[in-house]
């Protein structure tokens, strides 16, 4: 079989390096764009099979390469998203709703077989959070641009690579407390990468097309659960404190300052709404590509490196 030629952005990130390793194994030939070639391309380089991969440097908002790339390309995955904006252009706008148009225009006119975006679980109810809005303004513009895209709504998505697990089990060992936003009532559907990055294979495979699918894993958890569950697979003990909204906005306006903020007055907005199915489009379970991980038993596979005694604190040693 002819190996399919796809174009990937956002190709460095937890769910581009997963997605490479399972396209190249699959007779995928892969071209990703990334903005910082030395930093980034041995990272991406390791996870393909040679001779299955190109890396090309470039800013995703230079036409011209961008075109030479669609050019020679079958399909376009956008992977690209930003959890907050900085002073560098990255902007909401810019990232979540001008470049996928942009990508949309280019699929449509270089008559590429399939468009696969990446969007966000909950952004219809979340009408007061930016993050939200420009995630729902790129899915529009895609779909004016090439109805035939599909595009993929996961709840949190979570593996070693993440930056939702990682970070709250390195704040949970650091800090005494840690406060409980909205009482920790927020509902989550988290999936594991493995199990999206199957969901995206099967989209391709199957030449899926025009449809919004939200993508859950095969529990709900609440936010308050979550951490419960994190301290106890790093075997620690702290206080979780339900925080006054104004307390809350406070202290997130304070996090803005850091280059990367642990949280932002617009996350904060967003963490008032469930990130659950809406049941108003399909899932990947009424689509037959059952979420197959569990929190728990995913989680367990790296906590030990927050845990005291770190790689030696895993099972393997602790039976001895």
């Amino acid at each position: 079989m002819k190996a399919k030629n796809c174009l990937i952005f956002g190709g460095s990130g937890q769910i581009g390096t997963h997605l490479i390793r399972k396209l190249t194994k699959n007779n995928y030939k892969v071209t990703v764009v990334t903005r910082n070639l030395h930093q980034k391309s041995y990272r991406i380089k390791t996870q393909a099979n040679a001779g299955y991969i190109d890396i090309v440097e470039a800013n995703i908002f230079d036409e011209k390469i961008i075109r030479e790339l669609f050019s020679n390309a079958e399909i376009c995955i956008n992977l690209i998203g930003i959890l907050f904006e900085n002073k560098k252009g990255n902007t909401f706008k810019n990232i979540h709703s001008l470049f996928p148009s942009i990508l949309a225009k280019l699929t449509r006119e270089y008559n590429l077989k399939q468009f696969i975006h990446i969007s966000a679980l909950g952004i219809n109810e979340a009408t007061d959070s930016n993050y939200a809005i420009s995630k729902l303004e790129g899915e529009n513009n895609i779909l004016k641009n090439f109805p035939a895209a599909t595009i993929l709504r996961p709840s949190i998505v979570y593996s070693v690579d993440d930056n939702f697990t990682t970070n709250f089990m390195t704040l949970l060992s650091n800090l005494p407390f840690f406060p409980l936003y909205y009482y920790g009532k927020t509902k989550f559907m988290p999936i594991h990468c493995s199990d999206l990055v199957d969901i995206i294979y099967h989209v391709l495979s199957k030449n899926i097309s025009s449809n919004i699918i939200e993508c859950v894993g095969p529990e709900t958890i609440t936010f308050e659960d979550v951490l419960k569950r994190l301290l106890k697979l790093i075997d620690k003990k702290r206080i979780l404190i339900p925080f006054p909204l104004f307390v809350a906005n406070l202290s997130a306006k304070l996090f803005e300052l850091l280059p990367k903020p642990i949280l932002t007055q617009d996350q904060l907005r967003l963490l008032k709404y469930d990130n659950i199915l809406s049941g108003k489009y399909k899932s990947n379970f009424q689509l037959g590509i059952p979420s197959k991980r569990f929190f728990d038993e995913e989680v367990k596979k790296y906590c030990y490196m927050w845990k005291e005694g770190g790689q030696y604190s895993t099972d393997k040693y602790s039976k001895n």
